[in-house]
Formats: structure tokens, C-alpha cells, sequence
């Protein structure tokens, strides 16, 4: 008995050894070399292949703002094709996978008489491939693919396998060659639903690179005609109604929206954004009442609490037309509920800005400004480059408004009469006294730090809010939800922390320290009022050069039109010296003549009948007029000549004054680059290396194909080697 079991494991042994063999073409090596693939090895691999997959694309992080990539794979084209970057984090299952491919390969192919008689392994090289493909290895998943296709044509996945190939020239900035090979898959017959909206897929990809829009929504199309891919199909929908949006096609793209919502088994990131989408497309009154409601019931829904900021944050671009206030309080709100999401919070905190900045509440607008630069990781975008810009060029802003505001006050109140002045003070100080005392309060109780949630039954130390460690916590990540990661510095709202916030009530500006009793008394307040005809003349004239400033300041730099006419019209109405009036009312000009407004024609008029002789009468009866150089007496040239003097005798400042006087003046003129070169190297001169370059900057971006740009381009590629 025993023998015979030994004698029938021998023979077993000896079976399973004749099996092993990849070299023999007999029925019992084919099927044990193919189960064992299959069930094994390929087995573990595609699950370690699926595990990466889903990995992926839970960690990918798709921006909503802009046009999603039809796969979700990011890939740095700046790359060299093909090679894996160093800082690649694609999830280590691929790897798994792909010596999973490798094994089946090595172990259990049968190439036997140039004919692979083990069917698994074209699956295995298709694997090999898609692992080297999520790996960002396109040329290797390139070579995988192309040995299925020319080695196994017959192979059961070889539709699959020619449409991975087509991805992957793609990848590799090869559109053109993936489009070829795709039109000639297509005009194969018997293609089943889902390979065929996959290679329309594929197609659409393709185009995308090659910027031919109208294919990409084609192909679009014929890829969600079945949606058996439900991922897919939603990700095409939604792309789908991106496009048809940029196109101007709204009603498309609302209908593309509607089916990714009614799209079931779709994720439900592409269904939620879909319903912000179609919010996005409202056009009219009707639309927008709609889509508000709308949007309030998904801010209802719990379900929905991970994208409350982006909800709110469409509330308010709804609502900012027609009330600000509320447009203000949706875009916070949109903030504070903001939890991963640093894109959407920045697109929130410049909307808030920008609120404060219609409504001339600079030095808000800046804080928020600054919160964007805060917490923003792209700051080479364009956007990030803009606001920058902007937010310096609000710095200076912000300087004349306070001048304006201030002087405009102290002028007012010097204009009342003696009873009115007292009557004025007098209120003041009551106000100023209840002011003190609800600060006060404040102080004792900690209100107004603490949220009023927040109970004396919390507290674990004293009464005093920095005493509580619980209540200072919730403080701080209040802050934090709010303004980002600040620095612990006095003037944290500002980046700019020599402009501070001024009140213009306080017309009295002095150094020294103010006891109560004079803080309370109307008489020093009295006493403190400029008398001398002088001192208000200098007011009254620092008052008007700020005006004009800012209406230039809103015109050029930030493209204000409506605050530009507020300021220089406003100017005009004090009826400054003709070294403003000029220049005002041809600024004046310029912006009416853009507008297609009447005034222009009075403006014109007006100019070149009163001030004749002068530069801008020239400029406007004659744009394309030569200026005399030599002859002149006033030219822009012989000014220049005279700053640029100053300069040599290092008077830096008088030089930043008398350029910017200039850059102003003389808008229009070819001399204004020349002008802002100079006060570029005189504020390197007075504040620095890096106020240097930040000004060449300036003047690079703004002045790209003059002369004076290019040279500035040239000295910052110079400081910058030497930094």
C-alpha cells in the first residue's frame, strides 16, 4: 500500500516537473503555465495594479476653476519625456504591479517556434505597460504596448492594449501620431461601446493638445453615448459643459451639467460641481433668482458641509452685482468654512479685496490681499504675479487716500465757523469718551475676542481672556481660519507695515503724547487748527496733488475708470493750479475718449482753446506729432535732462518726486519709460538692492519693448547672479 502511494506521488512529481518546463508544447505545460498566471501571479498584480489606481485618484486633487485634464494624471511637461521625476510620489503599488508583469514574463512565457503559446502573457505586458504608464515611465509603457501589438495582433485586449499605446504618444507630446492610430482603431469593425467611447476618449485627449477645440467637444460627445464607465462618463460630461461654456454655448453646457446630475452611480464630486456649474451660467435675473435658491438648499444639505466654500463663494459672484453687503458676508462665510481647499480660499479673500477696494476702503482690501500672498503655493502663476502688482502699487494708494481724507477733513473743519468748530469738537469728544469706554469693557470681559459661545463655565484660569489657554486657543484658530498664517508683529493685517491706518476725525496729528485732559478738552483741539494762510494753502495743496495722483494711480495701474473720474473730476471741482488742472482734465480726456463719452469733445475743446501753446494741446490736435526737442523751452526732454542732473548730485528723492510728477504729466509721451528708469536706479540708490529690483521690475513688465525695459530686464538678470 505504501508503495503504491509513493509510486503515484512519484508520478505526480514527475508530471509537475514535465510542466514546469516552458520549452515543451503539450497541453499540460500550456495549462499550467496560463492558470498559474492568471490566478497567481497576474492576480496579485492586477489587484496591487487596481489598490494604485484607486490611490491615485483619491489623492489627485482636481481644480475646479479650471478646465480638468480629461485623465487625471499630473504630469510636469517641463520633463523630459519619459523620465521619471525625482519628487514623482505615484503610489508604490505600480511597482508591485509591474514586477508582478515582470514575473509572469520571465517565468511563464512559452515562446516556442517565434509563437507564444502561453495566452496570459499579452495581458501581462498590457499590465506591465499601465504600471509603467501611472509610474510617468511613458517611454518603457511605450516599448510594453508596442510589443503587444506587433507580437500578439490577435490578442483578446489588443483594442485595449492600441488604445493605452495611443495615451502614451500623447504623453510623450506625440499627438498627431496618437490620433493616426486611433482613426485607424475606429475604422475596425465590431468594436464593442466601451472601447469605442474609450477611443473617443483618447481622441478628445489628443486633441486638447493640439488646442483644436471644436474636435475635443466632438469626440466629447461620442464618448458618453452608453456611460458604462460611470467615472469616465461624468469626468466627460462635466468637461464637456467646461467647453461648451468658454465657447459661449450655455445652453450646451447646462444640458452637459444637468446629465452629469442626473448621471446615477456617478461620483458624487462631479454631481455637486455640476449644480455649481450650471449656478456659474446664470445669466439673467430669472436664472440668477434660481440659481440662488438653488445654492441655498445645497448649503442646507449636511452632506455637502466640504464644499460650503465653494457654494457661498458663488453665492456671493451672484450677489456682489446687485448688493455688495450681502455678496461680502456669503464670500466670509465662504472663508471660514474653507477646509483644505487654499485655491478656493484665495479666490475668496481676493473677492472680499476687491469689494473693499470698490468701496475705497484700501487699507482692508490690502489686508486680504495680503492673506492671499499668505498662504498662496503658486507664485509664478499670472493671477499671484497681478496681484502682487497690485497690492504694491496699493501701498501708494493707500498713502494719498489717507492724505486726501485727512486734509480734506482738516479743511472742512477749518471752513466752519468758530460756534460750528466747538459744536464739532464737542461731539467728538463725547464719542471718543463712549468709544473708551466700551474698549474698556471689552478689556474686563473679553468679549470682544472671545466668541459669545464661548461661556465663563469654560474657563479653566481667570477671568481675563489670556488667562483662559481654552478660549486663547479657539482665538488663534479663529485667526487662522480667517487671515491665514500671520507673524506674530504689530500691523499684521498690512505687508507694508510703514502705512497705517488713519483717522480722519483726528485732524490733529502731533507727536507728542496727549494727556486726558487735553484729550477732553475743546479748546487744544481749537488751539491745534492750522490759522495761517500759508499752512492752509499747503494743505489744500497736498490735498489736490493726492487727488490727482490717485486719479492717475486708478487710470494707468489699475484700469479704475470710474475711481479715476471720481478723483480728477473731484480735483478739478477745488480748482487747483494749472500745473494740475492741465493734466487733469487731458487724463480727463483720455478716459472720456475711451468711453465714447461726450465729455471728451468739451474737453478738448476746452484745451486746446485755453492752453494752446502747451504739450497736450499738441498731442491731442496732432497724435502723431514730433515734439521739438531743442526749441521748446517746456519739453519733456529738457525736464528729464534737468531731474537726470539731479540724480548726478545724488538728490534721490527730489528724483522719485519729480519722476513721478513727470510719468504722470507727461502721459502719452515716449519719455515716460526714460522717466520710470530713473526713478528705478534712484530708488536702488536711496532704499536698496531689493527696492532696486522690484522697481527695475516694474519697469520691465510694464515697459517690455522699449528700450529702458529691456535694459531693465538686463540689470536684474545681472543682480540676480550676483545675489
Amino acid at each position: 500500500m505504501k508503495l503504491s502511494i509513493k509510486i503515484v506521488a512519484s508520478i505526480f512529481l514527475v508530471l509537475f516537473v514535465l510542466s514546469c518546463s516552458t520549452k515543451k508544447d503539450a497541453f499540460l505545460n500550456r495549462s499550467y503555465h496560463s492558470v498559474t498566471t492568471k490566478y497567481n501571479v497576474l492576480f496579485n498584480g492586477n489587484e496591487a495594479f487596481k489598490i494604485g489606481l484607486n490611490q491615485l485618484n483619491e489623492s489627485y486633487d482636481d481644480n475646479y476653476w479650471k478646465t480638468l485634464p480629461i485623465e487625471p494624471l499630473k504630469v510636469d511637461k517641463l520633463t523630459i519625456p519619459g523620465i521619471k521625476t525625482v519628487k514623482d510620489n505615484s503610489p508604490k503599488e505600480f511597482e508591485k504591479a509591474e514586477e508582478k508583469a515582470v514575473k509572469a514574463i520571465q517565468k511563464h512565457s512559452m515562446l516556442i517556434a517565434r509563437q507564444e503559446r502561453n495566452k496570459q502573457i499579452d495581458d501581462a505586458y498590457l499590465l506591465l505597460g499601465k504600471s509603467r504608464y501611472y509610474s510617468k515611465r511613458f517611454v518603457p509603457a511605450l516599448e510594453a504596448f508596442n510589443y503587444v501589438i506587433i507580437n500578439y495582433p490577435k490578442a483578446n485586449l489588443i483594442n485595449e492594449t492600441k488604445i493605452w499605446q495611443a495615451k502614451t504618444h500623447i504623453r510623450l507630446q506625440n499627438p498627431e501620431q496618437a490620433i493616426y492610430n486611433l482613426k485607424m482603431l475606429l475604422q475596425g469593425k465590431d468594436l464593442p461601446d466601451e472601447i469605442r467611447e474609450s477611443v473617443h476618449t483618447a481622441m478628445a485627449m489628443a486633441y486638447t493638445e493640439i488646442d483644436s477645440i471644436h474636435k475635443v467637444i466632438k469626440h466629447l460627445n461620442k464618448s458618453v453615448i452608453t456611460t458604462k464607465n460611470k467615472d469616465q462618463a461624468a469626468r466627460n460630461l462635466f468637461i464637456l459643459g467646461q467647453f461648451y461654456r468658454d465657447n459661449k454655448v450655455l445652453d450646451s453646457s447646462n444640458f452637459a451639467f444637468q446629465k452629469v446630475v442626473n448621471l446615477k452611480k456617478a461620483p458624487y464630486k462631479y454631481k455637486i460641481h455640476a449644480q455649481l456649474e450650471i449656478a456659474k451660467n446664470a445669466s439673467d435675473s430669472n436664472e440668477k433668482l434660481v440659481a440662488i435658491d438653488e445654492l441655498n438648499k445645497l448649503a442646507k444639505n449636511r452632506d455637502n458641509k466640504p464644499y460650503l466654500d465653494e457654494i457661498y463663494y458663488q453665492l456671493g459672484q451672484i450677489e456682489k452685482e446687485n448688493n455688495t453687503e450681502i455678496a461680502l458676508q456669503h464670500f466670509k462665510k465662504s472663508v471660514t468654512t474653507s477646509l483644505v481647499d487654499n485655491y478656493q480660499k484665495e479666490l475668496s479673500y481676493q473677492a472680499i479685496g476687491n469689494l473693499y477696494f470698490d468701496k475705497a476702503e484700501f487699507i482692508t482690501a490690502g489686508a486680504y490681499y495680503d492673506s492671499i500672498l499668505q498662504i498662496s503655493k503658486d507664485e509664478n502663476s499670472k493671477r499671484i504675479r497681478r496681484l502682487k502688482r497690485k497690492r504694491k502699487n496699493l501701498n501708494e494708494v493707500i498713502n494719498f487716500e489717507t492724505i486726501a481724507k485727512t486734509n480734506d477733513s482738516i479743511l472742512r473743519i477749518v471752513g466752519m465757523s468758530d460756534e460750528e468748530q466747538k459744536d464739532y469738537f464737542t461731539e467728538y469728544i463725547v464719542k471718543l469718551k463712549k468709544d473708551e469706554e466700551k474698549i474698556q469693557l471689552s478689556v474686563n470681559t473679553g468679549s470682544s475676542i472671545v466668541n459669545k459661545n464661548i461661556t465663563s463655565k469654560q474657563s479653566t484660569g481667570g477671568k481675563w481672556y489670556f488667562y483662559n489657554n481654552q478660549t486663547v486657543g479657539f482665538g488663534q484658530q479663529e485667526f487662522k481660519r480667517v487671515w491665514g498664517n500671520r507673524p506674530l508683529e504689530d500691523n499684521w493685517r498690512l505687508s507694508d507695515k510703514n502705512i497705517l491706518n488713519v483717522d480722519v476725525n483726528a485732524v490733529v496729528n502731533t507727536s507728542k503724547i496727549v494727556s486726558n485732559e487735553e484729550k477732553y478738552d475743546v479748546n487744544y483741539y481749537l488751539k491745534s487748527l492750522p490759522s495761517k494762510s500759508k499752512q492752509i494753502d499747503s494743505i489744500s495743496s497736498e490735498r489736490n496733488n493726492a487727488y490727482f495722483r490717485l486719479g492717475v494711480i486708478y487710470k494707468e495701474q489699475f484700469n479704475e475708470t470710474n475711481l479715476a473720474i471720481s478723483k480728477l473730476e473731484t480735483l478739478l471741482a477745488f480748482e487747483p493750479d494749472k500745473n494740475l488742472e492741465l493734466p487733469a482734465k487731458y487724463h480727463l480726456y483720455k478716459i472720456y475718449s475711451g468711453l465714447n463719452n461726450e465729455k471728451a469733445a468739451e474737453l478738448k475743446n476746452d484745451i486746446v482753446s485755453n492752453f494752446a501753446a502747451s504739450n497736450y494741446a499738441k498731442i491731442i490736435q496732432n497724435p502723431n506729432q514730433i515734439l521739438s526737442k531743442k526749441d521748446d523751452e517746456n519739453s519733456p526732454e529738457k525736464y528729464y535732462t534737468e531731474v537726470f542732473y539731479e540724480y548726478k548730485d545724488a538728490k534721490y528723492q527730489s528724483v522719485i518726486d519729480k519722476a513721478k510728477q513727470a510719468i504722470a504729466s507727461y502721459d502719452g509721451n515716449a519719455i515716460v519709460p526714460k522717466f520710470e528708469l530713473l526713478k528705478a536706479y534712484a530708488i536702488g540708490k536711496k532704499d536698496g538692492v531689493d527696492a532696486f529690483k522690484a522697481a527695475l521690475e516694474f519697469v520691465a513688465i510694464n515697459y517690455p519693448n522699449t528700450e529702458e525695459g529691456k535694459k531693465a530686464q538686463e540689470v536684474i538678470i545681472t543682480i540676480q547672479a550676483k545675489m
